[in-house]
Parts: structure tokens; C-alpha cells; sequence
């Protein structure tokens, strides 16, 4: 069964750095759609950004364009996500999730999700 886990969450302060990454665990031969969500309590999952599986393509939320950066190992479903810049409204518990075939901003369409990495943005 594949399993999609998240690491590198963390407490930093606003306009401090942070890259989250996220691998496939147990056997697959297919490469993923990957994507990066994020929920903050009390509130709905948001769309951060996604990657296209030969990491040609792109998609970012507008409340993280310009500042976060996705990108992939090639060949592979390893999966970073750099945020430059942090403010306190990144505050949020961050998703990896993965769909077989196309970008999507929307978090039905995506089947495989991690557990979530805590990240915490201090003023």
C-alpha cells in the first residue's frame, strides 16, 4: 500500500525559511501528480501548490505565489516544498497529496494524503 509521508515542519519566526518534503512509501511503480495543501483550524484545506509528474509544470495558490517553491526529484515522488519568507498566516498543519494523472487546486481530486507536518509561524 502507498503511503505518502511528510517531513520538515517546525516553529520558525515571520521572514524566516522552512522546506517541507514528502516521499512515497511502500511499492509503486507510478509516477504522482504531487501537491501541497494546508489547513489552519477552523478553517477549510487550502490549495499551496502542485507539480506535474515530470515536474514541468507548476501551480501555486495566490497566497503563497512569489514566496513558496515546489519542485521534485526526477523520475521519483519525492517532493519538496520551500517557503520563503513565512508569515504568521502560514501558520498551518501542511498536506502532501498525490493523484495520478492531472493538477489539480481542488483537494477532492487527489486520493493519497499523508498525515500532515505542523508548521508554526511566530510573530
Amino acid at each position: 500500500q502507498v503511503q505518502l509521508v511528510e517531513s520538515g515542519g517546525g516553529l520558525v519566526q515571520a521572514g524566516d525559511s522552512l522546506r517541507l518534503s514528502c516521499a512515497t512509501s511502500g511499492r509503486t511503480n507510478k509516477i504522482y501528480v504531487m501537491a501541497w495543501f494546508r489547513q489552519a483550524p477552523g478553517t477549510e484545506r487550502e490549495f499551496v501548490a502542485a507539480i506535474s509528474r515530470n515536474g514541468g509544470s507548476a501551480s501555486y495558490g495566490d497566497s503563497v505565489r512569489g514566496r513558496f517553491t515546489i519542485s521534485r526529484e526526477k523520475d521519483t515522488n519525492t517532493v519538496w516544498l520551500q517557503m520563503n519568507m513565512l508569515k504568521v498566516k502560514d501558520t498551518a498543519q501542511y498536506y502532501c497529496a498525490a493523484d495520478e494523472y492531472f493538477i489539480s487546486t481542488r483537494a477532492t481530486e487527489y486520493g493519497l494524503w499523508g498525515q500532515g507536518t505542523q508548521v508554526t509561524v511566530s510573530s
